[in-house]
């Protein structure tokens, strides 16, 4: 993906797990790309400018200084285990309507945000965009449903070009830890027992490097309205273990069925891409295989860069 023309695009969330990646897509793509957040992620190609969302001060004037045609916007609060039910969630739907406000009154054209697959009714699967019910069970989908609905007609109103990316499951270099597969890896890696649900539920897994190059593809189409981040393909969560357990050539140590089923988790969340892939034109690069190989190593490294001497 490389373009003739280079747009000024302006990115929140660039430090997180997903934006980072994105963020060097786009650069990759002779964007000039502008960031705004709490810190400098001090990633090569861009130029930052110091807001925070959550306490604006001159949010209008920075985003006026950076001139820029697109926003993509994936900046949220996303700590494991909390997010589901955090208040914080709050916060980032008036955060993120003050932004796309500041941003159409600077004069941008376009702006993407960044939702998830947690805002659909998650009792039937494969999920499409405008044909599967937006019926969230939790805050954190409510919010960023009612964000997306809010933005929608904002654009309508307002004759700006919005598109929203809803992601399913990611995994990766990077991945916190207190999520799936990072814990699993380093689980294993370091030689103890994981112990786990039969892992029959079935989740549309991507690998964060291509979910990252789908976000900065949407940001540069046309395409308006929701879209799904998948690979398009469920698998079990005890095939992806058995990848991961593959990969860090360890056997034994998952003990399937230790753990019972959460209450209420649907047995397959599957999502349908044909937007993804024939609008957008996207298709996943990586293999669950390889994905998976690729994060162990990544995590190996890690392990050797904690034991260096400082």
């Amino acid at each position: 993906m490389t373009l003739t023309h280079r747009p000024k695009i302006l990115v929140t969330g660039a430090s997180g797990y997903i934006g980072r990646p994105t963020t060097r897509a786009l650069v990759a793509s002779n964007c000039d790309v502008h960031i705004i957040g709490r810190k400098d992620p001090a990633i090569a190609g861009t130029t930052f400018h110091r807001v925070d969302l959550l306490q604006p001060k001159d949010l209008s004037a920075t985003i006026e200084a950076t001139d820029a045609e697109i926003l993509l916007h994936l900046a949220w609060s996303v700590t494991p285990g909390k997010f589901w039910t955090d208040l914080a969630n709050c916060d980032w739907v008036a955060a993120s309507l003050k932004l796309f406000r500041a941003f159409a009154e600077a004069g941008g054209r376009r702006i993407v945000g960044v939702g998830s697959c947690a805002e659909y009714d998650w009792s039937m699967s494969p999920l499409k965009e405008g044909t599967s019910s937006v019926s969230p069970g939790t805050l954190y989908g409510k919010a960023k449903a009612s964000v997306w609905s809010l933005l929608e007609a904002i654009g309508q109103q307002e004759g700006l070009s919005v598109a929203w990316g809803r992601l399913f499951f990611l995994y990766g270099p990077g991945e916190p830890q207190g999520k799936l597969l990072a814990d699993a890896v380093n689980t294993l890696l370091e030689g103890r027992t994981l112990a786990t649900t039969p892992g029959l539920q079935k989740r549309d897994f991507i690998y964060v490097e291509d979910a990252a190059l789908a976000l900065a593809m949407l940001a540069h189409s046309s395409t308006t309205g929701a879209v799904n981040i998948a690979s398009g393909q469920s698998i079990s969560v005890r095939e992806l273990l058995e990848h991961v357990e593959a990969a860090t050539t360890t056997t034994g140590l998952i003990t399937f069925g230790a753990r019972p089923f959460s209450g209420g988790e649907p047995m397959e969340l599957s999502a349908d891409i044909r937007r993804l892939r024939d609008e957008v034109g996207f298709t996943p690069r990586y293999s669950l295989t390889d994905g998976v190989a690729r994060t162990v190593a990544w995590w190996r490294q890690q392990a050797l860069i904690a034991k260096r001497p400082q």
